[in-house]
């Protein structure tokens, strides 16, 4: 049995909470001059997906944080810039995210790992690696239609030899995709993408953990071995190994049933400034983990957008709204013209209405609509106070 250090600090359910916001980058004053990059820098890690309802997620994420940023912005602070070397490279972390190109070094234990096991999903054809790598070579970067082709149907999953070696070559790390074109990933060496300094695999698995699980308990602020093995989908026992010299310090929070630990910078000066009121996108790392998100907010949270439709509860892609440090709601939005339509709000009760009001003008401002159209409140009783709060917000 593992003999766990005493905790240098006991924390208050608020004050844990305050310090989860502001890690995460929604308490205290934005810091716009670093921009969409230092969003990028100070989470660590944001997840790409596909769905697109307002924005797609990775627009979303640094729209929560700091407001009305330009998406051409977002895609040039991710992405490579004329002849300059990525600001940052896609892997699998939580999930596929975008993460910092300074961190390439520290995912070579999970390059290692996937050079090391069997992949089931596709199945490789002989020579199609070689080929890739070597069309990737001659020619520069490349979509993987431009390599030979996506897919063998039109099935999404069924995969073209050219994919299945692409991305065979991208969990390798001999590939990296260094931008998106049309939501198709543009793949390049690494050799010729990644600085010079950074291109290694020198580091042995427990530095790369150590460094992962820093990272994790920075972006969190506070969390348990299960939140901080979820922030880059480590294995508990990985947690287990490193914690110890990873810079952590051990905390108790009140109602946490598990163990904490917390960032000492954190701790070190208490949580004050302005919290922000938004819509965040159901894949924010605000909201990743939903044991935590219900631990700390007392909020459950699930993406309905895989739920057949007449078994969802709050909608497609519904949106917690956070304001006051607290979540407040959901909106299930979708776009008609100029115009947002909250197909389903939820509201947790009449307080929520003005911030689930600024939310939404806010974010209509944002993707250019210049109205706002709620079909369905689910307490009835509040649909007219909505209705005047957007007006007024509108007006």
């Amino acid at each position: 049995m593992t003999t766990l250090p005493r905790p240098v600090t006991d924390l208050s359910a608020a004050e844990a909470r305050r310090i989860a916001l502001r890690a995460q980058g929604f308490l205290g004053a934005p810091d716009r001059r670093s921009g969409v990059r230092g969003v990028l820098r100070h989470l660590g890690a944001v997840q790409l997906d596909t769905i697109s309802v307002l924005a797609r997620s990775h627009e979303l994420i640094p729209y929560a944080r700091l407001g009305a940023v330009g998406r051409e912005a977002v895609e040039t602070a991710y992405w490579k810039a004329g002849a300059q070397p990525p600001r940052a490279f896609e892997y699998w972390s939580h999930a596929a995210c975008i993460l910092p190109v300074e961190e390439w070094p520290y995912f070579a234990f999970r390059r290692r790992a996937y050079r090391g096991r069997p992949h089931w999903n596709h199945e490789l054809p002989d020579g199609a690696y070689d080929r890739v790598v070597e069309q990737l070579r001659a020619q520069g970067p490349l979509t993987a239609t431009e390599l030979g082709g996506a897919k063998r149907t039109s099935e999404w999953w069924d995969w073209s030899g050219a994919k299945v070696a692409v991305e065979r070559a991208l969990m390798y790390g001999e590939v990296v995709c260094v931008e998106r074109r049309g939501w198709k990933r543009v793949y390049d060496l690494a050799e010729r993408a990644i600085p010079d300094p950074l291109l290694h695999d020198g580091l042995d698995d427990a530095e790369c953990l150590r460094r992962l699980v820093r990272l994790a308990g920075r972006s969190l602020g506070v969390g348990t071995r299960a939140d901080l093995a979820d922030y880059h989908r480590l294995k508990g026992e990985q947690v287990d190994a490193v914690i110890a010299d990873s810079g952590l310090v051990p905390v108790t929070v009140e109602g946490w049933a598990k163990p904490a630990w917390a960032d000492p910078e954190a701790l070190a000066a208490p949580p004050r400034g302005r919290h922000r009121t938004t819509l965040l996108s159901p894949f924010d790392s605000l909201v990743w983990e939903r044991a935590r998100t219900e631990r700390i907010f007392g909020f459950t949270h699930r993406l309905e957008a895989y739920v057949p439709k007449q078994k969802r509860v709050h909608g497609y892609f519904a949106m917690p709204v956070l304001a006051g440090g607290r979540l407040v709601g959901r909106v299930d939005p979708a776009r008609e013209g100029r115009t947002l339509v909250a197909r389903q709000v939820t509201l947790d009760g009449p307080e929520a209405v003005p911030a689930v009001a600024q939310a939404l003008v806010e974010a209509a401002s944002w993707v250019d609509c210049t109205n706002v159209r709620v079909e369905r409140v689910d307490a009835p009783e509040l649909s007219e106070r909505l209705t005047r709060e957007l007006s007024r917000a509108l007006a």
